[in-house]
């Protein structure tokens, strides 16, 4: 299996550039030191509210997460995430609520991954979909699976824990395999959800199954949605992500079969595209492409050779 590290460091995937955070897990389990860093006058803090935080501009135009000193935080004991430090010694906690806080000034405003993780620093990208996946997983996951009874938050948010039966519970992450299918003609396969805008188009994905690997999730994917066969197969990169708890496992694939039979429920249409057809497609806006923070985007633009054009405009 190839890994394509050199044709994407000079343009990383968003969401797995270098956060500088250490989630310092060794800390989750040690009460004294979570209640020492709380109290600490430089921790900082963010609300998260069903997947979406709270952005604010800075005076110099760039984007940032709505942190606040622990003091200045909503009050709650039971859903504060730890999420880590920095190389400065500054912790940082996420709390859980039911509403984002309101702002006196009205100059911050609430935002979910797909639009705040393209503005955002890599640190503060990094923090809120770590907060984003936990939260998902805690409201999710009240429950033991092994007996019914309620479960309770332990290690700063990390797990859960059953009083009754004693079992523990970890925040799951679903693997899923997305891919970049090319045929022999070097054309790029890319279908459409039913539930989709009409015109967005991207790769096919998929979870992986029990005891399979991923490369043969790969070939069965795209077979099942798109009735095409698949040889050769490229990790290229992964990316998390919380929708609402997968790890994208992105890959090139060469397809040894061109004819398209599309399965008609998880994909409604499906077709090949030139560069020249991706293009004129685009410029239309015939074709919509997928969000720019998803790895579907970074897997077609390393077929295509450069960024794509956005809808309207000459690429």
């Amino acid at each position: 299996m190839t890994t394509w590290t050199d044709r994407t460091a000079d343009r990383p995937v968003s969401l797995t550039a270098p956060s500088g955070i250490d989630r310092a897990a060794h800390h989750r389990m040690d009460e004294a030191w979570l209640a020492a860093a709380w109290s600490h006058p430089t921790t900082r803090v963010f609300v998260v509210s069903g997947g979406q935080v709270l952005i604010d501009e800075t005076p110099e135009g760039h984007t940032e997460l709505l942190m606040t000193p622990a003091f200045e935080a909503p009050l709650t004991e039971e859903h504060r995430y730890f999420l880590g430090t920095d190389d400065d010694g500054v912790s940082y906690f996420a709390l859980q609520k039911d509403t984002l806080p309101g702002r006196m000034d009205q100059s911050a405003r609430p935002a979910g991954l797909r639009e705040a993780g393209m503005l955002l620093s890599p640190r503060d990208a990094g923090l809120m979909v770590h907060a984003v996946a936990l939260e998902n997983w805690q409201r999710l996951h009240r429950f033991c699976s092994r007996c019914g009874e309620r479960t309770v938050i332990a290690a700063a948010g990390h797990i859960r824990r059953c009083q009754a039966c004693g079992a523990e519970h970890y925040p799951r992450t679903d693997p899923a395999v997305i891919m970049a299918v090319r045929d022999s003609e070097d054309r790029i396969l890319l279908g459409r959800q039913m539930h989709w805008p009409e015109g967005r188009f991207s790769t096919l994905a998929g979870f992986v199954e029990p005891g399979e690997s991923i490369e043969q999730s790969v070939r069965r994917e795209v077979f099942e949605e798109a009735g095409v066969t698949v040889g050769d197969v490229e990790y290229v990169a992964s990316q998390p992500w919380p929708f609402p708890s997968s790890l994208m496992l992105g890959f090139m694939a060469d397809a040894t079969s061109s004819e398209i039979n599309v399965d008609g429920e998880e994909i409604h249409e499906a077709r090949w595209f030139s560069r020249e057809d991706l293009r004129a497609a685009f410029e239309s806006g015939e074709v919509v492409p997928p969000y720019g923070i998803s790895i579907a985007a970074r897997l077609i633009e390393l077929w295509y050779g450069k960024p794509l054009p956005k809808p309207g405009t000459v690429g």
